[in-house]
């Protein structure tokens, strides 16, 4: 079923004694009788220098996103066909934001989509978390404040790689949400102060998340590359940046920095906002798309969202397993 290799490599194989093809496929039979056969499109992905995954460029090359950009939406009626949950998965690869229109209001049907998907990834705040203002919170999220851009959990070595947050009530006065492609915007500070953007990238700082039960923190740059210097991630969040640690000499370069990158993640031309509707959900990149809210007044409705975390292992694989479909 899996297709996992058996064969180990410390035994001796012959060359095929016999081979043939068969309505365009390859047919192998081996010295010991074995018969093997292989798919032409099989052995066609898997032709020596090709370099392609099977879902194609979509997870490796994101589209930035243009000046003016909206959001695709897609109705979860859609979703839950094949065709449709296959367009909705390749816009989040693509973009790193989807919006999904007309669902349920019913509790727990983010994680329903979720598990649809693959497992949720839990956190300190659970595996599935609500979003609303309550008292004594652990969390600026948990109250009406407004919030600034910021990806989840930067305070984690891995941080979550896909949010999502299905809105259940907004009635509130305020509350907008916020979205900014934090690629985008990487890319234009690398262009316009590429010594801003080395330091961000090259300058690891400390995030640190502390409340009465955890206590958890990491080091890593705002800004990370992969080995062939594409953007890899966007690790910002203001609230839990802890202490900055550096060599004094450092401290100004950095803090010029950041604060230029800050400026330019909030021009409203690199910004998008939104009010998310009752049964409508964001999913989104949480290592490339930053995301926040406007201050909303509690006295005024409510506003009450769910959320949840996915690897985008489980996007990626879902995806793959859905292209075989015809």
């Amino acid at each position: 079923m899996t297709r996992e290799r058996l064969f180990l490599p410390l035994a001796d194989i012959e060359k095929a004694s016999q081979t043939a093809l068969i309505e365009g496929n390859l047919r192998l039979q081996w010295a010991d009788g074995h018969v093997s056969l292989f798919d032409a499109v099989w052995l066609h992905q898997r032709r020596p220098d090709n370099d392609i995954d099977p879902v194609g460029e979509l997870i490796r090359i994101r589209r930035p996103w243009p000046m003016n950009f909206a959001p695709t939406h897609v109705k979860h009626a859609d979703f839950m066909a094949p065709a449709g949950e296959r367009h909705w998965l390749e816009t989040l690869l693509r973009d790193g934001l989807v919006l999904l229109d007309e669902g349920p209001l019913a509790d727990e049907e983010v994680s329903r989509i979720a598990r649809r998907i693959g497992p949720m990834r839990a956190s300190n705040f659970g595996a599935r978390f609500d979003v609303y203002s309550k008292p004594n919170p652990n969390n600026a999220a948990y109250t009406s404040i407004g919030l600034a851009l910021h990806s989840d959990l930067p305070n984690w070595r891995q941080p979550p790689d896909i949010q999502l947050l299905y809105c259940l009530q907004n009635d509130a006065k305020g509350g907008q949400s916020i979205f900014s492609d934090g690629f985008a915007v990487a890319e234009q500070l690398r262009k316009e102060d590429p010594e801003a953007f080395r330091t961000l990238c090259e300058t690891p700082i400390d995030f640190r998340f502390q409340d009465e039960e955890q206590d958890i923190a990491t080091r890593a740059p705002i800004i990370e590359l992969d080995a062939s210097g594409q953007l890899k991630e966007i690790r910002f969040n203001n609230w839990i940046r802890d202490t900055l640690r550096l060599p004094l000499n450092e401290i100004e370069a950095w803090y010029t920095a950041y604060r230029r990158f800050w400026q330019l993640l909030h021009d409203p031309k690199h910004q998008i906002e939104l009010a998310l509707l009752p049964g409508q959900m964001a999913a989104f990149d949480n290592r490339r798309v930053l995301h926040g809210r406007r201050a909303f007044d509690p006295n005024t409705g409510r506003r009450h969202l769910q959320g949840t975390y996915l690897d985008i292992d489980m996007i990626e694989s879902r995806l793959r397993v859905l292209q075989r479909q015809p």
